[in-house]
């Protein structure tokens, strides 16, 4: 039987816990939480821009600002029911849930290639795997928003169903979303590329969608040693958000990091939820609170994107 958790993207060796340690920590230490929460930077919402967070350290379990509560899951591997203790937990903050399928395994013997993942989608034998994810969807009480193989078009080599050819992408999108109504008709689905130049190829279609994200990421000093300067969230956001304006769809910045000196981290804090009269179509930004779990080319490693450790000194 498949097994689907839903409150963070895990390690291998972990599962059901998650859910049940976030929750944990919410109740027995909020007034910890937020004195911990007093040195940090955290954006300022406005009310034309939501936001929320992948948040598994439960940092922004108690800001009343956050009103949107991002999962990732691989749809193999894992637990079904932590949903629901997801689902009570964006309840209580009366937050809406954006789940992040990953379709394969976060286990260590995940041996598919692109070509194996495809055509088991296309002949049905994730069906399984969808249905029940979709149904545990359309029996939880937060809205919920499914966005299902992001960052398609990147050709960096992260993720299996990335840079398939365009039409058996879709193919598989389309597939994926027509079997997941079936169980959970009232569901909503974020198509999220990355932001790449050729990311208006992947797209599935105006049925399929009912809003877009990006992928935005700001690490100071990559900016330095390959532009000799900071770059800005505005600056980084405009390319793809220009890119999603044709498809008229509400647009998010479903992915959300930053980390470099004070000054810098404060900076995109502030305009990463500022209202932008170039970007009116952008609705809301939703922060990744952990630690790159991919490595960045050359020597810049994972950067931890955790609000608790985005700021840089001199001695880090």
């Amino acid at each position: 039987m498949s097994r689907v958790s839903g409150i963070g993207r895990l390690g291998p060796a972990m599962s059901m816990v998650a859910a049940v340690q976030l929750v944990s920590v919410v109740a027995l230490a909020p007034s910890a939480m937020a004195q911990a929460q007093q040195d940090l930077i955290i954006p300022d919402p406005t009310q034309q821009i939501a936001f929320g967070a992948y948040d598994p350290p439960g940092t922004l379990s108690a800001d009343q600002d956050a009103s949107i509560e991002h999962l990732f899951l691989p749809w193999e591997d894992v637990e079904l029911e932590s949903l629901f203790l997801a689902d009570q937990y964006a309840q209580e903050r009366g937050r809406s849930v954006l789940i992040t399928i990953e379709p394969w395994t976060w286990g260590d013997d995940w041996k598919l290639t692109g070509n194996q993942l495809r055509y088991g989608i296309m002949n049905g034998t994730y069906d399984p795997n969808i249905d029940a994810i979709c149904t545990i969807v359309d029996a939880m009480k937060s809205p919920v928003t499914i966005r299902w193989g992001h960052e398609m078009e990147n050709k960096f080599g992260r993720f299996t169903w990335a840079n398939w050819r365009p039409d058996h992408y879709i193919a598989a999108y389309q597939h994926v979303v027509d079997r997941c109504r079936m169980s959970a008709p009232d569901t909503k689905f974020m198509w999220s590329p990355k932001g790449d130049a050729n990311l208006q190829d992947y797209y599935p279609g105006d049925d399929y969608v009912d809003t877009v994200g990006l992928s935005i990421f700001g690490l100071q000093q990559y900016d330095q040693d390959k532009y000799g300067r900071d770059r800005s969230f505005e600056e980084l956001l405009r390319p793809g958000y220009e890119l999603l304006l044709k498809y008229d769809k509400p647009i998010y910045v479903a992915e959300l990091g930053y980390v470099g000196d004070r000054d810098y981290v404060a900076k995109w804090a502030d305009d990463a939820t500022h209202v932008f009269e170039q970007f009116p179509e952008l609705v809301g930004v939703i922060y990744f609170n952990d630690k790159e779990v991919w490595p960045w080319p050359e020597h810049y490693g994972y950067p931890d994107w955790r609000f608790t450790e985005q700021i840089l000194t001199a001695d880090t």
